[in-house]
This record gives C-alpha cells, sequence and structure tokens, in this order.
C-alpha cells in the first residue's frame, strides 16, 4: 500500500508532483479530470484524508473537485512495482479460475507444487503480493495452463512497432 506523503503543482511544467515515501511522480494536468486551465486553475491541492492518504483532491477555481488515486499516479508513471503487482494480481485472478475449472482436487495441486496448504491458500489469495510470480506461474502450469507474454516496442512514428510474444507452454 503506497501512501502520499505530499502533492504540489509546478504550473510552468503543468504537472502535479506527487511525492510518496519512495519516490516523486509527475501527474500534467492533461490527465486530471476536469482539467485545470488558465482561466480556471488549481486553488486548492492536498493530499486526501478520506482517501487514507492513498490519494489527492484538488479544488479549481470555479469550484470543480477532482480527486486522483496513487495507482492512477504509478500507472501512468509505468512504476516497476506496481506493474509487477498488476501482472500477480491478474495471473492470481486466472489461477482462480481455472481452480474452478478444474478436476483436480486442491490436496493434489497442492503436493503437485510440493507445498503446504497455508502456502496454496496464500498463492491463490489475490491481495498477497509477497508471493512470487514464478509460483503463480507454477500452479498455473499445475493446471494445465499456457502463458504468453507480449513484449511491444512501439516504433517512433506512433505506428504499431515490433511485437514479440514470449510463448511458455507452462503445462
Amino acid at each position: 500500500m503506497v501512501r502520499i506523503k505530499s502533492v504540489k503543482q509546478d504550473k510552468v511544467r503543468q504537472v502535479v508532483i506527487v511525492r510518496t515515501w519512495k519516490e516523486s511522480y509527475d501527474f500534467p494536468y492533461g490527465s486530471l479530470e476536469p482539467a485545470p486551465s488558465i482561466a480556471n486553475p488549481i486553488a486548492e491541492l492536498y493530499v486526501d484524508p478520506e482517501l487514507a492518504e492513498q490519494g489527492f483532491t484538488y479544488r479549481l477555481a470555479s469550484g470543480d473537485e477532482g480527486s486522483v488515486l496513487v495507482d492512477q499516479v504509478l500507472e501512468y508513471n509505468q512504476d516497476p512495482a506496481y506493474l509487477r503487482n498488476m501482472l500477480l494480481y491478474q495471473l492470481t485472478l486466472q489461477a482462480q479460475r481455472e481452480l474452478e475449472r478444474t478436476s483436480l482436487s486442491k490436496r493434489e495441486i497442492i503436493r503437485r507444487l510440493r507445498t503446504s496448504p497455508a502456502q496454496f491458500y496464500r498463492l491463490i489469495d489475490q491481495t498477497n503480493y509477497s508471493k512470487s510470480i514464478d509460483k503463480v506461474l507454477s500452479l498455473l502450469r499445475v493446471l494445465g495452463c499456457n502463458v504468453e507474454l507480449t513484449v511491444r516496442n512501439p516504433s517512433a512514428d506512433g505506428k504499431p512497432g515490433d511485437d514479440r510474444t514470449i510463448h511458455m507452454a507452462v503445462g
């Protein structure tokens, strides 16, 4: 859980600078909804305690308000730890769906994973981000799934770039 330590605006660069306990991130005015403008600038900006310090709220001169969660800031900035957690979350949800479909018993899955029941239940908990991606991939393998990862390299002209798909026969 990432909390925001402070926020301030940089009117010249037209960004909100969001400072967490680890790092600072820029969030452009253009990504705010409602967006500020020269005629309707940000009048007030603060870390919002009602969002458990996981977001900030701003009020424009017109009185319009908006809030931004730290997850939006991390996603915009492509924070590696955030992206890892989102990948882990998505893989875990897929593993949960596969668990509903499989004819294998949980005991058999635990045996094939060579783990304990307690570790298995931590593994299928989508809110547990301390587990490793390789363990979730092992679970998907036991469940007979194939995992494909696509790496996109956008071209400079904005057209689709050179995609590389990594096929993993996890099963």
